[in-house]
């Protein structure tokens, strides 16, 4: 047998000889011309000829070619609320992000909830002359909400919203029982007119058009053929909803104004506190409330995300989830096997990954989750706050503190690009959770502000372009999944930002956030919650 050093002289070869790397011709990149001689080489040996031979047969390099262009983005309205209010400081406030309803989708579910309920408290302001006529309540479904509405139940959102259900106090089992027994007609008071309604009152209507946004949706009002009362809404993402001829609610300035993390960084810097703290502020002088009132609206968050994670566990192993994909739970199995392991470090990620598996099958199953930001990623924070919570015991009101921080993230990335996966991929939502999971697990154990920041862009950078593609329109395949992968990541951004010397990390998550919102824009529309390409075309379902 031959030794170390014969075996390693038996790995030499041309490849271990420095040739000098030819003139390179003017016009031509340098690197990509060193990496083409290289290729060529490596040729040379594997076809057993000199190099010159293999680059007599290889295409000249051609002078360096301008870059191509991005194919073209189908643009937001400039006119929604979303896209106006990204010139101004940041006045989104806890309540408005965090919010509890049912799965499996914010846009999809939340989103239209709301709106159907928005309409039908409209309706019910009308004259009673003209709530006489009526005769019928009708939802059209556009764009994604058209497109992937079904595997989402958005259909039964809409219909629970209409018949005076909201999204954080309806009972997923009244969700369950229309998709159980579709065929059930509901009584809609308004004034002295009762109208019957049922899921064929909800349309789904053209998946392409001309949309304000990609979830857009009409309801109406109608006294026959005759139109008594219409509105478009859109669904723009984390469960927030505009309409046409939208203006924002008024709010009070922020005592510390901010548009960027710079600045938001440098408000705690220069006033020797911490990015909670200053968003602490915020909430108080933005929305009135008191310190008290702020942390009683993050203990029932937090309190919300424990149960979620707590009833996806209590699941049985043999569970089946709803739909046609047939998906077997596996948080419990999951949890189960981890606790088991030898390897404290696997335990570690076996059951993190349990912790977001559990509440992302909830979410699966249509049942209250907690938008952070948006339903499809419902499993990331959840898993963090579980985790610090229930098995390290950190106290409470660090939690609460990077809760604070987390929305800070949230709001950027709303603030500048998007949460919407049909806006913007995948990225929008696990990316994003993600990041406010790095950032809520570095402020709870008391991180200064550069390595929040930085643990937050660490996280985001690393989802940079993924794709929303879930298989059969269902917030299941790959989604369940990739919130176990994002709480991961979130853990090892945190754990990577706390030991680099923080000063030399060389992306700010402002740059990082630009990209999600360019890359966003350029990614290709099939890719953006429509179930047109990616795993939802290549898995074929039996």
């Amino acid at each position: 047998m031959p030794n170390r050093d014969d075996v390693k002289d038996d790995f030499r070869g041309p490849l271990d000889a420095s040739p000098q790397v030819p003139e390179i011709p003017a016009g031509v990149d340098r690197r990509k011309f060193i990496v083409r001689s290289a290729v060529i080489s490596a040729a040379a040996v594997m076809n057993g000829c000199a190099r010159s031979e293999t680059e007599q047969k290889a295409p000249p390099p051609a002078a360096e070619a301008p870059p191509a262009a991005a194919a073209p983005a189908v643009p937001l309205s400039p006119d929604l609320n979303v896209v106006m209010k990204s010139k101004g400081p940041v006045l989104t406030t806890i309540d408005e992000f965090y919010k509890v309803g049912p799965g499996p989708s914010s846009s999809h579910t939340i989103g239209p909830m709301r709106i159907t309920y928005d309409f039908y408290q409209r309706a019910a302001k009308l004259p009673a002359d003209q709530l006489a006529k009526a005769t019928k309540l009708q939802v059209n479904l556009f764009g994604s909400l058209s497109a992937t509405g079904k595997g989402h139940g958005t259909e039964r959102a809409a219909l629970a919203g209409l018949v005076g259900k909201e999204p954080a106090t309806v009972d997923p089992l009244f969700l369950d029982g229309l998709r159980d027994k579709p065929d059930q007609v509901f009584p809609v008071k308004l004034g002295s007119k009762s109208i019957d309604v049922s899921l064929k009152d909800v349309i789904y209507d053209a998946p392409k058009g001309d949309f304000k946004h990609p979830n857009t949706m009409t309801v109406k009002l109608l006294a026959g053929n005759d139109v008594l009362l219409e509105q478009e809404y859109y669904s723009v993402g984390g469960g927030f909803i505009e309409w046409k001829g939208y203006t924002p609610p008024k709010k009070n300035a922020p005592k510390y104004p901010f548009a960027t993390m710079k600045e938001l960084r440098a408000h705690a810097d220069n006033n020797k506190t911490t990015i909670a703290k200053i968003m602490l502020a915020n909430e108080m002088s933005i929305a009135g409330r008191s310190e008290a009132e702020v942390n009683a609206f993050n203990d029932k968050i937090i309190n919300a995300m424990v149960a979620t994670v707590k009833s996806g566990l209590s699941m049985p192993e043999d569970d089946v989830l709803p739909g046609p994909i047939k998906l077997h739970s596996k948080a419990a199995s999951v949890y189960k096997r981890a606790m088991d392991d030898k390897f404290q470090a696997d335990r570690g990620i076996g059951v993190l990954s349990a912790f977001a598996l559990a509440a992302s099958e909830e979410n699966g199953r249509g049942h209250l989750v907690i938008t952070a930001p948006t339903g499809g990623s419902a499993g990331v924070m959840p898993a963090l706050v579980y985790a610090l919570s229930e098995v390290r015991k950190v106290d409470r009101q660090k939690i609460r503190d990077g809760m604070l921080a987390a929305a800070a993230i949230g709001y950027l990335c709303k603030h500048h690009a998007t949460l919407s996966a049909a806006e913007g991929g995948c990225q929008a939502e696990i990316g994003v959770a993600s990041s406010m999971a790095a950032a809520l697990t570095a402020t709870a154990y008391d991180a200064p502000s550069l390595v929040v920041e930085n643990a937050a862009e660490s996280a985001l950078e690393h989802h940079l372009g993924m794709t929303c593609d879930p298989v059969a329109g269902y917030v299941q395949v790959p989604c369940i999944e990739r919130c176990a992968f994002g709480a991961v990541k979130a853990w090892t951004a945190y754990a990577i930002a706390s030991n680099e010397i923080a000063s030399r990390h060389r992306i700010s998550f402002d740059e990082t956030v630009l990209a999600l919102a360019q890359t966003a824009k350029e990614m290709n529309s099939k890719y953006k919650e429509t179930s047109e390409a990616g795993l939802a075309q290549s898995v074929v379902l039996c």
